[in-house]
């Protein structure tokens, strides 16, 4: 799929833009502050309804008005078109896909596939584990469809679970350790199995930007392997109890990117790490795709200019290759390096222009 029309009013310093853009890549240039980000940002917004920039959409909201509305037209592999929109004040969303009123983000979520890539993006590998569960969820999320309500399932087990340990209501707790291992269970499972299909992608797009042998996606599900959940639940019961919370579980989950049997943060250049991060993000991409999944948008904000010449021009070859549309937003066209088939954007002072 792709995106054939995109209409932006009133985000951040963008009052209304129209663009119409190419199937495949789509260059966005201008200088800092100038609006170039800001259309990845709209963009982001009309796919998971959440800005990659902001923790609240009221901020992107621009200051003289009171809400904000993004909407595009999406081309899929078999011609259908759709139209999908959001409208939001900071407060109250209102998510239209063609012409219905929805009300589960999770719609927009699976209308417009989004992988993000910006410099924040860098943390995947070093950050606390919250990061990494999150990139997990969003390929299982995307390939699997009934994960989202075994996670919702789980998610509220957990709570209930937490709230019992708060007030000490032990008697109870033995009905949510089940349904903690029940959708525990499932939502571990998931991510092992995505993970697993996930690693020789991962592998194969790393030998074209790195020479590195011996890498590993290692999943740490939240407790041991050996035991079941609920065994674990009961094990840790008197320490949840006295700290109020649940210690293990897929809530607790995480995974490591190992080199040569250890943690390559620990012994990789920052360099080759942020590589590693661009190859994982790629992977999630290449691996839908060989699923038979429509393919989605890639938006990569500011994130070559940190890559040395050869990289870029690595990176950039292996996007043309892909079957999939990219946004990339730089602050000079000389950035892009040589690129093939491509739309141009120029955006100053909160004006986008066609080149």
């Amino acid at each position: 799929m792709s995106l054939q029309k995109l209409d932006i009013y009133h985000v951040r310093n963008l009052t209304q833009a129209t663009l119409y853009p190419a199937k495949k890549i789509n260059l966005i240039y201008g200088n800092n502050a100038s609006g170039k980000s800001s259309i990845l940002e709209a963009i982001h917004l009309l796919g998971r309804a959440n800005s990659f920039r902001s923790t609240t959409v009221k901020n992107v909201i621009q200051l003289t008005y009171n809400e904000l509305t993004v909407s595009g037209k999406v081309r899929f592999s078999n011609s259908h078109v759709s139209t999908l929109g959001i409208q939001h004040d900071g407060k109250n969303l209102q998510i239209r896909i063609d012409e219905e009123t929805r009300y589960a983000r999770s719609d927009l979520a699976y209308a417009l596939p989004i992988q993000l890539i910006h410099p924040k993006s860098y943390q995947l590998i070093d950050a606390g584990p919250q990061l990494r569960r999150e990139f997990i969820d969003w390929g299982v999320f995307n390939q699997h469809p009934d994960f989202l309500n075994n996670w919702r399932h789980f998610k509220k087990a957990l709570n209930h679970r937490n709230a019992l340990l708060k007030t000490r209501r032990v008697i109870e707790l033995n009905v949510w350790n089940h349904e903690l291992q029940q959708y525990g269970t499932i939502v571990a499972e998931y991510r092992k199995q995505y993970l697993a299909e996930l690693t020789p992608f991962f592998l194969t797009i790393t030998q074209q930007f790195l020479e590195l042998e011996n890498l590993e996606l290692k999943l740490l599900q939240g407790w041991d392997e050996e035991s079941l959940l609920l065994d674990k639940l009961i094990e840790d019961q008197e320490k949840d109890l006295r700290y109020g919370f649940t210690h293990s579980g897929p809530h607790r989950a995480d995974f490591q990117l190992m080199y040569e049997s250890r943690k390559a943060k620990d012994f990789v250049s920052r360099g080759q790490l942020k590589l590693l991060v661009l190859s994982l993000k790629l992977a999630q991409v290449e691996h839908l795709l060989s699923n038979g999944f429509h393919s989605g948008c890639v938006l990569i904000d500011d994130a070559v200019a940190e890559l040395d010449f050869t990289s870029r021009t690595k990176l950039l070859e292996f996007l043309e290759a892909m079957d999939v549309q990219v946004f990339m937003t730089a602050t000079e066209k000389n950035e892009f390096g040589d690129v093939g088939q491509h739309k141009m954007f120029h955006v100053k002072h909160g004006v986008v222009t066609e080149d």
